[in-house]
Protein backbone atom coordinates (compact mmCIF):
# COMPACT_ATOMS: atom_id res chain seq x y z
CA UNK A 1 0.00 0.00 0.00
CA UNK A 2 1.31 3.43 -0.83
CA UNK A 3 2.52 5.80 1.88
CA UNK A 4 -0.04 8.40 0.82
CA UNK A 5 -2.74 6.07 2.17
CA UNK A 6 -0.96 5.37 5.49
CA UNK A 7 -0.91 8.85 6.96
CA UNK A 8 -0.88 9.90 10.60
CA UNK A 9 -2.36 13.06 12.07
CA UNK A 10 0.01 15.99 12.48
CA UNK A 11 1.67 16.54 15.83
CA UNK A 12 -0.07 19.02 18.11
CA UNK A 13 -3.65 18.45 16.96
CA UNK A 14 -5.84 20.82 18.99
CA UNK A 15 -8.60 18.20 19.41
CA UNK A 16 -9.17 14.45 19.44
CA UNK A 17 -12.26 12.73 18.03
CA UNK A 18 -13.60 10.13 20.48
CA UNK A 19 -16.25 8.23 18.49
CA UNK A 20 -18.79 8.57 15.75
CA UNK A 21 -21.50 10.57 17.48
CA UNK A 22 -24.46 9.91 15.21
CA UNK A 23 -25.52 9.22 11.65
CA UNK A 24 -28.33 11.03 9.83
CA UNK A 25 -29.99 9.22 6.92
CA UNK A 26 -32.44 10.48 4.31
CA UNK A 27 -35.37 8.08 3.95
CA UNK A 28 -38.28 7.92 1.50
CA UNK A 29 -40.99 6.94 4.00
CA UNK A 30 -40.30 8.31 7.48
CA UNK A 31 -42.99 6.26 9.26
CA UNK A 32 -41.86 3.01 7.59
CA UNK A 33 -38.23 3.67 8.56
CA UNK A 34 -39.10 4.61 12.15
CA UNK A 35 -41.00 1.32 12.39
CA UNK A 36 -37.94 -0.60 11.13
CA UNK A 37 -35.46 1.14 13.45
CA UNK A 38 -37.70 0.83 16.53
CA UNK A 39 -39.52 -2.48 15.99
CA UNK A 40 -36.74 -4.44 14.22
CA UNK A 41 -33.56 -2.85 15.63
CA UNK A 42 -34.96 -1.87 19.04
CA UNK A 43 -34.07 1.83 19.00
CA UNK A 44 -36.15 4.41 20.88
CA UNK A 45 -37.47 7.75 19.68
CA UNK A 46 -36.03 10.74 21.56
CA UNK A 47 -37.52 13.65 19.62
CA UNK A 48 -39.41 14.46 16.43
CA UNK A 49 -39.20 17.51 14.17
CA UNK A 50 -42.35 18.26 12.18
CA UNK A 51 -42.17 19.09 8.49
CA UNK A 52 -42.23 22.81 9.39
CA UNK A 53 -38.89 22.45 11.23
CA UNK A 54 -37.23 20.08 8.74
CA UNK A 55 -38.66 19.45 5.28
CA UNK A 56 -39.84 15.84 5.29
CA UNK A 57 -39.79 15.68 9.11
CA UNK A 58 -37.00 14.27 11.25
CA UNK A 59 -36.91 11.61 13.97
CA UNK A 60 -34.06 11.25 16.48
CA UNK A 61 -33.43 7.65 17.63
CA UNK A 62 -31.30 6.38 20.49
CA UNK A 63 -29.86 2.97 21.43
CA UNK A 64 -27.99 4.02 24.57
CA UNK A 65 -28.06 7.09 26.81
CA UNK A 66 -26.93 9.48 24.05
CA UNK A 67 -29.87 11.60 22.84
CA UNK A 68 -29.49 10.07 19.38
CA UNK A 69 -27.24 7.69 17.52
CA UNK A 70 -29.31 7.70 14.33
CA UNK A 71 -31.59 10.38 12.95
CA UNK A 72 -33.91 9.93 9.99
CA UNK A 73 -35.01 12.71 7.64
CA UNK A 74 -38.01 12.06 5.40
CA UNK A 75 -36.48 13.85 2.43
CA UNK A 76 -35.34 11.01 0.15
CA UNK A 77 -37.05 10.78 -3.22
CA UNK A 78 -36.48 7.02 -3.54
CA UNK A 79 -34.37 4.12 -2.30
CA UNK A 80 -30.76 4.78 -1.34
CA UNK A 81 -28.13 3.89 -3.91
CA UNK A 82 -25.68 3.54 -0.98
CA UNK A 83 -23.15 5.21 -3.25
CA UNK A 84 -21.59 7.70 -0.86
CA UNK A 85 -22.13 5.88 2.43
CA UNK A 86 -21.08 2.24 2.34
CA UNK A 87 -22.58 1.17 5.68
CA UNK A 88 -23.23 2.04 9.32
CA UNK A 89 -22.17 -0.51 11.96
CA UNK A 90 -23.65 -1.12 15.40
CA UNK A 91 -21.69 -3.02 18.06
CA UNK A 92 -23.30 -5.62 20.32
CA UNK A 93 -21.80 -7.16 23.47
CA UNK A 94 -21.59 -10.81 22.49
CA UNK A 95 -21.35 -13.24 19.61
CA UNK A 96 -24.65 -14.74 20.78
CA UNK A 97 -26.28 -11.35 20.12
CA UNK A 98 -24.98 -11.31 16.53
CA UNK A 99 -26.68 -14.67 15.93
CA UNK A 100 -29.89 -13.54 17.62
CA UNK A 101 -29.81 -10.32 15.57
CA UNK A 102 -29.38 -12.30 12.33
CA UNK A 103 -32.31 -14.57 13.22
CA UNK A 104 -34.45 -11.57 14.21
CA UNK A 105 -33.63 -9.75 10.97
CA UNK A 106 -34.53 -12.84 8.94
CA UNK A 107 -37.84 -13.17 10.79
CA UNK A 108 -38.64 -9.55 9.86
CA UNK A 109 -37.75 -10.02 6.19
CA UNK A 110 -34.65 -7.82 6.20
CA UNK A 111 -32.35 -8.29 3.22
CA UNK A 112 -29.12 -9.84 4.54
CA UNK A 113 -26.06 -9.20 2.37
CA UNK A 114 -23.40 -10.96 4.45
CA UNK A 115 -22.86 -12.93 7.62
CA UNK A 116 -19.54 -14.17 8.94
CA UNK A 117 -16.16 -12.59 9.67
CA UNK A 118 -14.69 -9.72 7.72
CA UNK A 119 -10.96 -9.48 7.20
CA UNK A 120 -9.28 -6.35 8.66
CA UNK A 121 -10.57 -5.94 12.21
CA UNK A 122 -11.84 -9.57 12.21
CA UNK A 123 -15.26 -8.64 13.60
CA UNK A 124 -18.01 -11.24 13.29
CA UNK A 125 -21.03 -9.60 11.76
CA UNK A 126 -24.31 -9.65 9.93
CA UNK A 127 -24.76 -6.99 7.23
CA UNK A 128 -28.24 -6.08 6.03
CA UNK A 129 -30.42 -3.36 4.47
CA UNK A 130 -32.99 -1.03 6.00
CA UNK A 131 -36.22 -0.34 4.06
CA UNK A 132 -34.48 2.36 2.00
CA UNK A 133 -31.55 0.17 1.06
CA UNK A 134 -29.05 1.72 3.49
CA UNK A 135 -26.45 -0.87 4.36
CA UNK A 136 -26.19 -1.62 8.10
CA UNK A 137 -24.06 -3.98 10.17
CA UNK A 138 -24.39 -5.53 13.62
CA UNK A 139 -21.02 -6.80 14.85
CA UNK A 140 -19.03 -8.19 17.76
CA UNK A 141 -15.33 -8.79 18.39
CA UNK A 142 -13.64 -5.93 16.57
CA UNK A 143 -9.86 -5.98 17.14
CA UNK A 144 -8.59 -3.27 19.49
CA UNK A 145 -5.42 -1.32 18.68
CA UNK A 146 -3.04 -0.60 21.57
CA UNK A 147 -0.91 2.45 22.19
CA UNK A 148 1.86 0.95 20.03
CA UNK A 149 -0.42 1.24 16.98
CA UNK A 150 0.21 -2.37 15.94
CA UNK A 151 -2.64 -4.10 14.17
CA UNK A 152 -3.22 -7.77 13.39
CA UNK A 153 -1.16 -8.80 10.34
CA UNK A 154 -3.14 -9.50 7.16
CA UNK A 155 -1.97 -13.12 7.29
CA UNK A 156 -4.21 -13.57 10.39
CA UNK A 157 -7.40 -11.93 9.07
CA UNK A 158 -9.15 -15.19 8.05
CA UNK A 159 -12.43 -14.00 6.58
CA UNK A 160 -15.42 -16.33 6.88
CA UNK A 161 -18.53 -16.30 4.66
CA UNK A 162 -20.93 -17.65 7.31
CA UNK A 163 -21.43 -17.37 11.04
CA UNK A 164 -20.93 -21.13 11.32
CA UNK A 165 -17.51 -20.90 9.63
CA UNK A 166 -16.49 -17.88 11.75
CA UNK A 167 -17.40 -19.76 14.93
CA UNK A 168 -15.76 -23.02 13.87
CA UNK A 169 -12.49 -21.33 12.82
CA UNK A 170 -11.72 -18.47 15.22
CA UNK A 171 -8.78 -16.18 14.62
CA UNK A 172 -5.98 -15.96 17.18
CA UNK A 173 -7.28 -14.42 20.39
CA UNK A 174 -10.98 -14.53 19.44
CA UNK A 175 -13.17 -16.67 21.69
CA UNK A 176 -16.09 -17.86 19.56
CA UNK A 177 -17.66 -20.14 22.15
CA UNK A 178 -21.35 -19.42 22.46
CA UNK A 179 -22.79 -18.63 25.89
CA UNK A 180 -26.36 -19.65 24.98
CA UNK A 181 -26.26 -23.39 24.25
CA UNK A 182 -29.56 -23.24 22.35
CA UNK A 183 -28.16 -21.04 19.60
CA UNK A 184 -27.25 -22.50 16.25
CA UNK A 185 -25.20 -20.55 13.72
Amino acid sequence: MSDELRQSPPKGMPFSINKIGHVVLNVADLARSVTFYTQVLGMRVSDVYPDAMMPGGMVFLRFNTDHHGVALVGAATGPSASAELHHVAFEVSSLDEVIRARDHLRAHGAVIDFEGRRRAGVQIAVEFRDPDGHRLEIYWGLDQVGSDGATRPASEWAGARSLADAIASPVKGQDTSLRDGTLRP
